[in-house]
């Protein structure tokens, strides 16, 4: 029987059965599932299943299997049950296990979630998640190229170009897909967004003066994307009320673009451009003044913003610094939140006798190498506790390396050992030695003080 396979029926058998599953949905590292009837769900039985790196309570059951076997587990057990799988964000519902996984109310964590920063940023962390595939493909397809290129390979050569367009294709055309995500998080037509990003990105921009200067494409960058792409969305809302069923599908949309068009070229893209010069140097000057201390700050203090998802609300912020600047000084700096995970890991798994928790870190620490984190978070550090800050303080000393020697990349992209090939040539090797600091940083303090057997009990 084939890995996935037992892992459907043995998940499944302690759920209570095929007839015991309400939902089925998958993340990048998640099965998520809404039983009938949740006295029937055996918890313990479910975390002892050879496989799974830990289970998530909260409005949905999320059992923690890793990348890629847990889609082949989830359409094994929509092929057992019947039930569809819907595809979900991975940091919905992320903060619910905060706590070190405890179960709240509902009513508790709307409360807890509710406030208009954190509403903020999940709503910009929804535009960026359906894109990361494609920017994490694109990036390190680009990195390598350039890591070719510098190496001595021949630019002009068919082979370097080909791996050129596609690495940074989709940077080229990026304003039209958060267009589109961005019309359809603010509940108008993709199509529209789209349309208005690119108002901002074509190059026809340059032939057009305003009082007295020349537009420039792209300027305003993604932010100046989601300005007009949200406003595209609001005006076919509103336009769409007044207008009648008849001459809707001609009326609506073509108002709706044509105001957003004016707007952009006389107010949004300024705006934009505006918030744009104020984030980026804003940051570019904490790290040129804070120096050290500004990176152990921000590496130190990474991890808590991922357990609660609002880490993918930067994603505009790394494209913006590598817009203006032409790299991004910040990512490897952040970076090393994931590597300060893996020494704890790595120091756990060395000094606990624990069998199902030794299986578990055995699992996640490869793919936690590759820049993915949650199940050593969610079914290790964060369980434990004390182990989080540990990962944590271990990040720090690695992030303070980062920012000594302004280790920066030409691409964002997933962290840990991928992220070498996005990092300028000539720092490929700094980074990878800030990587392994955090790595023993993070292993030495959770050996020292962070961990002992008693925390392993109740995992």
């Amino acid at each position: 029987m084939r890995k996935e396979e037992r892992l459907a029926k043995e998940i499944t058998e302690q759920l209570g059965g095929t007839g015991n599953i309400a939902e089925l949905a998958s993340c990048m590292t998640r099965l998520r599932v809404k039983p009938v009837d949740e006295s029937k769900v055996n918890l313990n039985g479910i975390k002892d299943i050879d496989g799974v790196m830990g289970v998530v309570e909260a409005e949905t059951l999320q059992i923690i299997l890793g990348p890629g076997i847990v889609t082949k587990v989830a359409d094994e057990v929509s092929r057992m049950t019947g039930k569809n799988v819907s595809s979900v964000d991975d940091d919905e519902e992320i903060d619910t296990s905060l706590e070190g996984l405890a179960a709240r109310t509902k009513a508790g964590l709307n409360e807890k979630n509710a406030t208009p920063f954190k509403l903020f940023l999940r709503k910009i962390a929804s535009i960026f998640i359906p894109l990361i595939p494609a920017i994490v493909a694109s990036g390190l397809i680009a990195g390598i190229n350039n890591v070719i290129i510098k190496s001595g390979g021949d630019p002009e050569s068919a082979l370097v170009q080909m791996l050129d367009l596609i690495g940074w294709g989709l940077f080229g055309y990026l304003g039209v897909f958060v267009g589109i995500n961005t019309a359809k998080e603010f509940g108008g037509s993709p199509a529209l967004g789209g349309a208005a990003g690119i108002l901002l990105i074509n190059p026809g921009l340059a032939n057009i003066t305003l009082f007295g200067e020349a537009l420039v494409p792209g300027r305003g960058g993604l932010i100046g994307v989601m300005l007009a792409a949200a406003l595209v969305a609001f005006l076919e809302k509103r336009i769409r009320r007044v207008v009648p069923s008849a001459i809707d599908i001609i009326v609506t949309p073509t108002l709706a673009l044509l105001i957003t068009g004016f707007a952009t070229f006389f107010i949004l893209q300024p705006v934009g451009g505006f918030l744009s010069d104020i984030i980026t140097k804003g940051l570019l000057g904490i790290l040129d003044v804070g120096g050290i201390l500004a990176g152990l700050v921000l590496a130190g203090t990474f991890l808590p913003l991922v357990v609660t998802g609002l880490h993918q609300g930067l994603t505009p912020v790394h494209m913006e610094l590598i817009n203006s600047i032409g790299d991004d000084p910040l990512l490897p700096i952040l970076a090393m939140g994931g590597a300060g995970q893996v020494g704890a890991a790595f120091a756990i798994y060395f000094k606990t006798k624990n069998a199902r928790l030794k299986r578990v870190i055995k699992g996640g620490l490869p793919v936690g190498m590759l820049g993915i984190g949650e199940p050593l978070i969610f079914g290790v550090t964060l369980p434990l506790g004390r182990p989080f800050l540990t990962a944590c303080l271990g990040a720090a000393v690695g992030g303070a390396f980062q920012a000594f020697f302004k280790i920066a990349t030409v691409a964002i992209g997933v962290s840990g050992i991928p992220l070498a090939f996005l990092v300028h040539t000539n720092q490929i090797i700094l980074y990878l030695i800030g990587l392994l600091i955090a790595y023993a940083f993070g292993f030495l303090f959770t050996w020292l003080f962070g961990f002992k057997e008693e925390m392993a009990k109740n995992i």
